[in-house]
C-alpha cells in the first residue's frame, strides 16, 4: 500500500503513543475525583450496625463520570469527522475507514468500545461496590479489574502487529472496518482524496505537441507563439448548487511551440476585396462538452449518459424509460434496488438518493463526506466520490 498509493499504515508504538495520551486526561480526572470522594466517606455505628456516609463518594464521582463523557464525547466526534485526536495529532497518524476517509461516529464508538471493554468492567464494579457498600473489600476487586482493563486496552491497541495483511488492522479496527495511516511518513488519504487518491480521467502523461514548418509554400522564417497562451482549459459550466469542490486537473508538464510563419507580400487574389470570413449559422456558440464517466470500486468504468439510474436491479420511474441502467454487483444487499438516480448537468452530474435503505455520501477531494439528503438532488463535480451502501464510484472526465 505504502509503495503504490504512498500511503503508510501506523505501526503499532505509534497506535499506542497515541492512545496513552487520548487516556491520560479522562483517567486523571477519575481517579482525583474518586479518590477525594472515597477519602471523605465517613462511617458511623447504630444498633450495633455500621453506617457509611457516601454522600461525597457519589458527588466527586458523578463530577468525574461527568467530565470524562464529555471529554469522551467531544473526542470521538473529532475522530469522527477529521481521524483526529490529541495523541492521533501528535504522533502523526489518523484513523479513516475503508476507503481512506473520514471514520464515522459509528466506527469510532465500536473501536472505543472493543479497547475500553476492560475499563467499563472496572467502572461496573466501582458503582456496584458503591450502591451495596462493599468499601472493605472494594481494593481488592477494583484493582485487579483496573489491571486487566488496561493491559486488554493495551493489547486491542497493538494487535495489528499479528495483522499477516501487513499490519493494517487491529482486532478493534477490523470489528469496525476501520484504518489507522502515518501521515508523517506517507500521504494522509482524509485530505487528498481516499486510498485512491486524487481521481480524474483526465490522461496525466500526453504526448508532447511537435514542432513542425509551416507548410504554406515560400514562407518566411517562422516566429514562436509560446502554447499556454495558445491552449485553454474546458469550458466550465457553473453548477447552482456546489456542496463539493471541482477536482485540479493537470496539464502537460513540457511546454512546447507552435510555428506560424511570417507574412509576406503575395499577388492580388480575387478573395482580397472580401473584408472578413462569413460565420456559418451555428458554428459560432459550438463548444465541445467534456464527457463525464465514472468509475465503480471494482475498477469497471462507464461513460454517462444524459439521465442514469444505478442500483442492483434498477427500474426507471414514469417518464423514466429512457434512462441508462447501471446494476451494480452487492451479494450483502447493501444497495437498494434502485438507490441513486444521475443526471448530467455540464461541468458535473445531479445526484439524488432514491429514499434508500442504508443512505449514500459524497466525499470531496479534501475528504470532507457529506450525507444526500433522500430525495434531494445534490451537485458533484468531477474528483468526488459517492458512496452507496457497502459501494463507491469515482466521478470524472474524459
Amino acid at each position: 500500500m505504502a509503495v503504490n498509493l504512498q500511503l503508510a499504515p501506523a505501526t503499532a508504538g505509534k497506535r499506542l503513543g497515541a492512545a496513552v495520551i487520548d487516556w491520560l486526561p479522562p483517567l486523571a480526572v477519575l481517579v482525583v475525583t474518586f479518590a477525594l470522594g472515597l477519602a471523605g466517606i465517613t462511617r458511623t455505628r447504630s444498633g450495633g450496625f455500621i453506617i457509611y456516609d457516601t454522600a461525597s463518594l457519589v458527588l466527586f464521582g458523578g463530577i468525574g463520570l461527568g467530565l470524562t463523557l464529555v471529554y469522551l464525547f467531544v473526542v470521538m466526534g473529532w475522530e469522527a469527522r477529521t481521524g483526529k485526536t490529541l495523541g492521533n495529532v501528535l504522533m502523526g497518524i489518523r484513523s479513516a475507514d475503508n476507503d481512506g476517509y473520514a471514520p464515522g461516529a459509528g466506527a469510532v464508538f465500536l473501536r472505543g468500545l472493543i479497547a475500553g471493554a476492560g475499563v467499563l468492567l472496572m467502572l461496573l464494579a466501582a458503582i456496584l461496590v458503591m450502591v451495596f457498600q462493599w468499601f472493605a473489600a472494594a481494593l481488592f476487586v477494583l484493582a485487579p479489574l483496573a489491571l486487566a482493563g488496561a493491559a486488554w486496552a493495551v493489547l486491542v491497541v497493538v494487535s495489528n502487529t499479528w495483522d499477516k495483511n501487513g499490519r493494517l488492522r487491529g482486532w478493534h479496527d477490523t470489528a469496525a472496518k476501520t484504518l489507522a495511516f502515518d501521515v508523517k511518513t506517507g500521504r494522509d488519504p482524509i485530505t487528498t482524496g481516499g486510498i485512491q487518491g486524487p481521481y480524474s480521467f483526465a490522461p496525466m502523461n500526453l504526448p508532447p505537441v511537435q514542432q513542425v514548418l509551416s507548410p504554406v509554400a515560400g514562407a518566411g522564417a517562422p516566429k514562436v507563439i509560446d502554447a499556454q497562451a495558445v491552449l485553454k482549459p474546458a469550458q466550465q459550466v457553473p453548477a447552482p448548487v456546489a456542496p463539493v469542490q471541482t477536482a485540479q486537473f493537470h496539464a502537460p508538464q513540457q511546454a512546447t511551440g507552435f510555428y506560424v510563419p511570417e507574412p509576406r507580400a503575395q499577388q492580388q487574389h480575387p478573395d482580397d476585396d472580401v473584408d472578413r470570413t462569413q460565420v456559418r449559422p451555428g458554428s459560432a456558440t459550438a463548444t465541445p462538452v467534456a464527457v463525464l464517466r465514472i468509475r465503480l470500486d471494482d475498477g469497471r468504468d462507464f461513460q454517462l449518459d444524459r439521465s442514469v439510474l444505478v442500483g442492483r436491479n434498477p427500474v426507471g420511474q414514469a417518464g423514466e424509460q429512457h434512462a441508462q441502467l447501471l446494476a451494480v454487483d452487492d451479494p450483502g444487499r447493501s444497495i437498494s434496488k434502485t438507490h441513486l438516480h444521475l443526471l448530467t448537468d455540464g461541468a458535473g452530474i445531479w445526484v439524488t438518493d432514491r429514499n434508500s435503505t442504508n443512505g449514500s455520501a459524497v466525499t470531496t477531494p479534501d475528504g470532507r463526506r457529506t450525507p444526500l439528503q433522500p430525495g434531494v438532488p445534490a451537485f458533484v463535480t468531477p474528483g468526488s466520490s459517492v458512496h452507496f451502501g457497502d459501494r463507491t464510484f469515482y466521478l470524472g472526465q474524459a
